[in-house]
């Protein structure tokens, strides 16, 4: 390592570039397990990239003239260069015409980079950075010439959604996307060989409750992929939340039986990764381009459209005379960001939704009588579960049968609210542990942060009880 040459192809009178002292020319042992990289955009003669890593006190450079390859696939040529000093790492500003180099330069990254194996042919490494994450090779096929690849990562084992952050309309519909709300499940698939994996918003394996689901794998076959959608039960052309309850809630053996009675579709939204390719980082804008190139549409799954030009409004009137929930408006050069509510996405529905943890319920009376008359539910807070109101109203026989059958294993007789229950509510209460979730629509929230006309639609097994917290 030395910077002889970076001192003897410039003059120090006339470039602003840092000049290295003599006790810096020949570098000095540094850390053989990585340190500080930075890639430049460098305007010379022709427009390139110059890759730096920091080895032995100084940083070793490659001119890339098309940058750092993205796609596995694809092989970029890389030069290598003089060494540089390490303060070249925060350059920025205009070379001088005629001088070595001449043109400006900008940091396009910088961070940090691990070093897996370095020799004189062979250069394999990660980065760190603002927007370059992964796993890169260098090798040198003659004298300074190389090449550069990104190396393919495996398949990751698990992932969990980026949620919507937001509610109501954006302020305005430049930068910004929208997509029907469809009334489903959300569902991860991993697609690996001809497997397809699927996994619930909370990380739980749901292959075997879609069976139908099984050929995406073939169809996207030999490509590995992580894609995120929505998996929803059509009845007369429009999603039913009901007829989905049937196949949410439905054994292995149960779903072979009713995806003829109920066939579940797999509306596709998102693409997370793509052989061997980490896509979170880039722009949703980027992601949904990809995903539309890859022409996803079977028997069980398709593409549906996402509305760049049409505006909010149109997308939102048109969502109501289609029957459908509502809209989610993301913002284009959004990042996916796993497992979090961020506020470039936002629902925007026609009527209010809640999710809410069942604590208890109420026997019922009349016709219902010897059956559960009323749920007693609540919402997480900083405090605990705070009860939340009874939702009376929405229940078919069938849904009776199926809540007193997941109910009754959960029986406590412990309270498991944190605040007070009115006391025409605590009469004759039967409590159960609060680990299950249903999702109500309602009229609005009390002065008290009661649920008014909360009316059940169902169970959400896909639900962490520990995550739900008041929606507005």
């Amino acid at each position: 390592m030395s910077l002889h040459a970076y001192r003897r192809k410039r003059n120090r009178e006339r470039t602003t570039e840092p000049w290295p002292s003599d006790a810096e020319l020949d570098g000095s042992p540094g850390d053989p397990g990585g340190g500080l990289f930075v890639v430049q955009e460098h305007h010379a003669r022709r427009k390139h990239y110059d890759l730096r890593l920091e080895r032995d006190g100084v940083l070793v450079s490659w001119a890339i003239p098309k940058g750092l390859p993205l796609d596995p696939a694809v092989n970029h040529l890389a030069v290598h260069t003089e060494d540089h000093p390490l303060a070249y790492a925060e350059f920025e500003g205009e070379i001088p015409a005629g001088e070595y180099g001449g043109g400006r330069m900008r940091i396009y990254d910088t961070g940090r980079y691990e070093c897996s194996k370095w020799s004189d042919s062979d250069v394999k490494f990660a980065l760190h950075g603002r927007k370059l994450r992964g796993r890169w090779a260098l090798f040198r096929t003659d004298g300074d010439t190389w090449m550069i690849h990104r190396e393919r990562e495996p398949l990751p084992a698990t992932m969990l959604p980026m949620l919507a952050g937001g509610t109501g309309m954006p302020p305005g519909d430049d930068g910004w996307a929208y997509e029907m709300k469809w009334d489903g499940q959300r569902v991860l698939a991993f697609v690996d060989g001809v497997r397809a994996r699927l996994q619930s918003r909370t990380g739980r394996d749901i292959t075997a409750t879609y069976p139908e689901l099984a050929p995406l794998g073939r169809a996207l076959a030999p490509r590995s992929a992580v894609l995120d959608g929505e998996v929803v039960v059509f009845v007369s052309g429009r999603p039913d939340f009901g007829a989905l309850q049937h196949r949410m809630n439905s054994s292995p053996t149960e779903a072979s039986r009713l995806m003829d009675t109920y066939p579940a579709t797999y509306l596709i939204f998102d693409v997370l990764f793509l052989d061997g390719r980490p896509l979170v980082d880039l722009p949703f804008a980027e992601r949904r381009d990809i995903l539309t190139g890859l022409n996803l549409s079977g028997p069980s799954w398709l593409t549906p459209p996402t509305f760049v030009d049409a505006g909010g409004d149109a997308v939102l009137a048109a969502s109501l005379q289609q029957g459908l929930e509502g809209v989610v408006a993301k913002r284009l050069a959004s990042r996916y960001r796993p497992g979090t509510r961020s506020p470039d996405w936002r629902k925007i529905k026609h009527a209010k939704h809640q999710e809410v943890v069942i604590g208890g319920w109420r026997p019922g009376q009349g016709s219902r009588s010897g059956r559960i008359g009323s749920l007693l539910v609540g919402v997480q807070t900083d405090d605990g579960l705070a009860y939340a109101g009874r939702v009376g109203t929405g229940f078919d026989e069938r849904t009776l049968d199926t809540l007193a059958t997941r109910l009754a294993p959960l029986a406590t007789t412990v309270n498991p609210f944190t605040n007070d229950v009115p006391r025409e509510h605590l009469r004759d209460a039967r409590w159960v542990r609060p680990e299950l979730v249903a999702e109500v629509t309602y009229g609005s929230w009390t002065s008290d942060n009661r649920l008014r006309h909360a009316t059940y639609r169902g169970l959400r097994p896909d639900v962490d009880p520990k995550q739900v917290r008041r929606a507005e």
